[in-house]
Protein backbone atom coordinates (compact mmCIF):
# COMPACT_ATOMS: atom_id res chain seq x y z
CA UNK A 1 0.00 0.00 0.00
CA UNK A 2 2.52 2.44 0.76
CA UNK A 3 3.97 1.75 -2.93
CA UNK A 4 1.10 2.96 -4.24
CA UNK A 5 0.65 6.22 -1.78
CA UNK A 6 4.12 6.78 -2.99
CA UNK A 7 3.42 6.49 -6.80
CA UNK A 8 0.17 8.56 -6.08
CA UNK A 9 2.28 11.13 -4.92
CA UNK A 10 4.51 11.28 -7.60
CA UNK A 11 1.89 11.13 -9.93
CA UNK A 12 0.31 13.82 -8.56
CA UNK A 13 3.30 16.03 -8.08
CA UNK A 14 4.55 16.01 -11.97
CA UNK A 15 0.56 15.70 -13.73
CA UNK A 16 -1.19 17.85 -11.73
CA UNK A 17 -1.60 19.68 -14.47
CA UNK A 18 -3.43 17.99 -16.67
CA UNK A 19 -5.48 19.54 -19.57
CA UNK A 20 -9.06 20.79 -17.91
CA UNK A 21 -10.95 18.52 -19.38
CA UNK A 22 -9.66 15.26 -18.09
CA UNK A 23 -10.93 16.99 -14.71
CA UNK A 24 -14.33 18.21 -15.94
CA UNK A 25 -17.43 16.00 -15.59
CA UNK A 26 -18.81 14.23 -18.70
CA UNK A 27 -21.92 15.41 -18.66
CA UNK A 28 -19.77 19.15 -18.85
CA UNK A 29 -17.94 18.38 -22.02
CA UNK A 30 -19.00 18.92 -25.35
CA UNK A 31 -20.11 15.72 -27.30
CA UNK A 32 -17.11 13.83 -28.65
CA UNK A 33 -14.99 14.79 -25.20
CA UNK A 34 -18.00 13.67 -23.67
CA UNK A 35 -17.99 10.51 -25.10
CA UNK A 36 -14.32 9.64 -24.96
CA UNK A 37 -14.31 10.37 -21.76
CA UNK A 38 -17.02 8.37 -21.13
CA UNK A 39 -14.82 5.31 -22.69
CA UNK A 40 -12.47 6.31 -20.79
CA UNK A 41 -14.42 5.87 -17.53
CA UNK A 42 -16.43 2.66 -18.48
CA UNK A 43 -12.92 0.98 -19.98
CA UNK A 44 -11.37 1.71 -16.26
CA UNK A 45 -14.24 0.48 -14.50
CA UNK A 46 -14.08 -2.50 -16.46
CA UNK A 47 -10.49 -3.48 -15.76
CA UNK A 48 -10.77 -2.32 -12.14
CA UNK A 49 -13.40 -5.51 -12.25
CA UNK A 50 -10.99 -7.41 -14.14
CA UNK A 51 -8.03 -7.34 -11.26
CA UNK A 52 -6.05 -4.25 -12.84
CA UNK A 53 -5.41 -1.39 -10.57
CA UNK A 54 -5.91 1.73 -12.01
CA UNK A 55 -3.02 4.47 -10.76
CA UNK A 56 -3.26 6.71 -13.66
CA UNK A 57 -5.53 8.71 -16.04
CA UNK A 58 -5.03 10.80 -18.72
CA UNK A 59 -1.22 11.39 -18.33
CA UNK A 60 -0.19 13.58 -21.20
CA UNK A 61 3.20 14.42 -22.41
CA UNK A 62 4.06 16.66 -25.49
CA UNK A 63 3.70 13.58 -27.85
CA UNK A 64 0.43 12.75 -26.66
CA UNK A 65 -2.02 11.12 -23.73
CA UNK A 66 -2.31 7.72 -22.50
CA UNK A 67 -5.30 6.93 -21.38
CA UNK A 68 -5.53 4.58 -18.41
CA UNK A 69 -2.17 3.45 -16.87
CA UNK A 70 -2.64 0.34 -14.13
CA UNK A 71 -0.84 -2.27 -12.90
CA UNK A 72 -1.05 -6.63 -13.23
CA UNK A 73 0.89 -7.60 -10.56
CA UNK A 74 4.43 -6.21 -11.06
CA UNK A 75 3.80 -5.50 -14.55
CA UNK A 76 2.91 -1.76 -15.45
CA UNK A 77 0.17 -1.59 -18.63
CA UNK A 78 -0.29 1.37 -20.72
CA UNK A 79 -3.79 1.75 -22.16
CA UNK A 80 -5.12 3.04 -24.85
CA UNK A 81 -8.57 3.08 -25.30
CA UNK A 82 -10.36 3.62 -28.50
CA UNK A 83 -14.21 3.89 -29.13
CA UNK A 84 -15.65 3.46 -33.23
CA UNK A 85 -19.55 3.48 -33.11
CA UNK A 86 -19.46 3.62 -36.54
CA UNK A 87 -18.01 1.28 -38.71
CA UNK A 88 -17.82 3.15 -41.79
CA UNK A 89 -14.68 4.40 -40.27
CA UNK A 90 -13.11 1.20 -39.66
CA UNK A 91 -12.89 -0.61 -36.39
CA UNK A 92 -11.63 0.59 -33.25
CA UNK A 93 -8.56 -1.62 -33.41
CA UNK A 94 -7.66 0.42 -36.97
CA UNK A 95 -7.84 3.16 -35.67
CA UNK A 96 -4.16 2.69 -33.66
CA UNK A 97 -1.90 3.48 -36.42
CA UNK A 98 2.25 2.76 -35.94
CA UNK A 99 2.61 6.85 -35.23
CA UNK A 100 0.13 6.31 -32.83
CA UNK A 101 1.31 3.53 -31.33
CA UNK A 102 4.79 5.79 -31.66
CA UNK A 103 3.23 8.41 -29.52
CA UNK A 104 2.23 6.07 -26.85
CA UNK A 105 5.58 4.64 -26.41
CA UNK A 106 6.93 7.69 -26.41
CA UNK A 107 5.08 9.14 -23.46
CA UNK A 108 5.43 6.05 -21.65
CA UNK A 109 8.72 6.75 -22.00
CA UNK A 110 8.38 10.18 -20.87
CA UNK A 111 6.28 8.61 -17.42
CA UNK A 112 8.92 6.43 -16.56
CA UNK A 113 11.44 9.14 -16.84
CA UNK A 114 9.64 11.71 -14.81
CA UNK A 115 6.57 10.50 -12.69
CA UNK A 116 6.98 6.90 -12.66
CA UNK A 117 10.14 6.61 -11.60
CA UNK A 118 9.04 4.24 -8.97
CA UNK A 119 8.59 1.92 -11.87
CA UNK A 120 11.65 1.98 -13.89
CA UNK A 121 13.27 -1.62 -14.01
CA UNK A 122 9.46 -3.55 -13.78
CA UNK A 123 8.01 -5.28 -16.80
CA UNK A 124 5.60 -3.22 -18.60
CA UNK A 125 3.26 -3.54 -21.35
CA UNK A 126 0.65 -2.02 -23.66
CA UNK A 127 -2.92 -2.93 -23.62
CA UNK A 128 -5.88 -1.70 -26.07
CA UNK A 129 -9.62 -1.54 -24.90
CA UNK A 130 -11.50 -1.36 -27.45
CA UNK A 131 -15.65 -0.09 -27.53
CA UNK A 132 -18.06 -0.67 -30.33
CA UNK A 133 -20.66 1.12 -28.08
CA UNK A 134 -20.88 2.45 -24.33
CA UNK A 135 -21.88 -0.79 -22.42
CA UNK A 136 -19.81 -2.93 -20.64
CA UNK A 137 -20.52 -5.86 -22.93
CA UNK A 138 -19.36 -4.51 -25.68
CA UNK A 139 -15.37 -4.49 -24.41
CA UNK A 140 -13.06 -5.99 -25.84
CA UNK A 141 -9.21 -6.32 -23.96
CA UNK A 142 -6.19 -6.72 -26.01
CA UNK A 143 -3.20 -7.66 -23.36
CA UNK A 144 0.30 -6.84 -25.13
CA UNK A 145 -1.43 -5.19 -28.32
CA UNK A 146 1.79 -3.50 -28.96
CA UNK A 147 5.08 -3.70 -28.57
CA UNK A 148 7.58 -0.93 -27.49
CA UNK A 149 9.68 -1.55 -30.53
Amino acid sequence: MQLFKRIHESLASVFNSAHSAAQTAPEQLPGRQNTGMMAEQLAGTYLSRAGLKIVARNVRSRWGEIDLIGTDGETLVFVEVRLRTDPRFGGAAESISSAKRRRLVRTADHFLAHGGRLWQGHPCRFDVVLLDRLHLAHIEWIRNAFDAS
